[in-house]
């Protein structure tokens, strides 16, 4: 898609009203979900191809898959919380375009039905939601920074997300619940991470070039901060001892330390991104 992201967010509406989706209709949510199945693709698992992967039975990897799952889909949920209240708090400002209002209340409405979907999986079949692991601190920002930094985060939870939505809808091995909400995830991604995208860069070259070279080393610390905390969460202790293997923060070290392909390849568009726009310079470790 061309133009701005203004000139983008009508067609976007369109596209969002054509799709509409009832998340308490759509899906078929049975009572209980059987043991012997896959739910994350077994590549995407923290601990895939490690020795302690290996030295488990297929009734174990397949419960480890499960928790693993609802550890990413609460991961989403709580990475779009903060999503929402941020746009609500973008709705109908002077500076937000009235085509860019209008495709936000779509943009909200989706989030919104995301959270409800994937909250609706985690309660019902592993009775909660995964907790939040980051913790906000309170900063200055110089002008247009916290603009700049919101767009950011909605774009580091939609990029990575996207690519774990777009591989397991796709894999037939794993569950059909899980392969369809995947699937219906990522149709609504495509056009919230159109529009991020687009906007990134503008509002990067709107306000960045005012900013000091002390703010932007410092915006640019933070960013890669927060990507590497992103994906730090990935890695939960309570997902291991929930699949009913012991030392989950150990188990922690290790998938941090076995997936760094997985985090380049998963971050490989969204880093590209922030490198092509001058939001980052260079591409981190991850």
């Amino acid at each position: 898609m061309k133009g701005t992201a203004a000139e983008l967010a009508p067609r976007l509406s369109t596209a969002s009203i054509r799709t509409a989706w009832d998340p308490y209709s759509a899906f078929d949510w049975p009572d209980s979900l059987p043991e012997d199945a896959w739910y994350m693709s077994p590549e995407l698992i923290s601990l895939y191809g490690t020795p302690v992967y290996d030295e488990l039975n297929e009734a174990q990897r397949q419960r480890l898959s499960f928790t693993e799952l609802c550890n990413f889909f609460s991961l989403v949920l709580q990475g779009e919380r903060p999503l929402v209240q941020g746009l609500v708090h973008r709705l109908y400002l002077k500076q937000t375009r009235k085509e860019v209002t209008d495709y936000l209340h779509h943009f909200i409405d989706e989030e919104n039905k995301h959270m409800i979907m994937f909250g609706m999986f985690c309660n019902r079949y592993l009775g909660k939601v995964y907790p939040e692991k980051k913790i906000a601190f309170e900063r200055k920002y110089a002008k247009g920074e916290d603009e700049v930094a919101f767009f950011c985060k909605v774009l580091v939870v939609e990029e990575i997300g996207d690519y774990y939505n777009q591989f397991m809808m796709q894999d037939d091995r794993i569950h059909p619940l899980a392969r369809q909400l995947n699937l219906v995830h990522h149709g609504d991604e495509t056009r919230h991470l159109a529009f991020g995208r687009r906007l990134i860069g503008e509002l990067f070259e709107e306000h960045s070039p005012k900013w000091s070279a002390e703010t932007l080393a410092g915006f640019r610390g933070w960013l890669v901060d927060y990507l590497r905390s992103s994906w730090n969460d990935y890695y939960n202790p309570a997902m291991y001892k929930d699949a009913g293997l012991n030392d989950g923060y150990e188990l922690r070290q290790l998938a941090m330390e076995n997936c760094r392909d997985l985090r380049k390849a998963a971050s490989e568009k969204l880093v590209g991104l922030f490198v092509k726009t001058g939001v980052l310079e260079e591409a981190p470790e991850l």
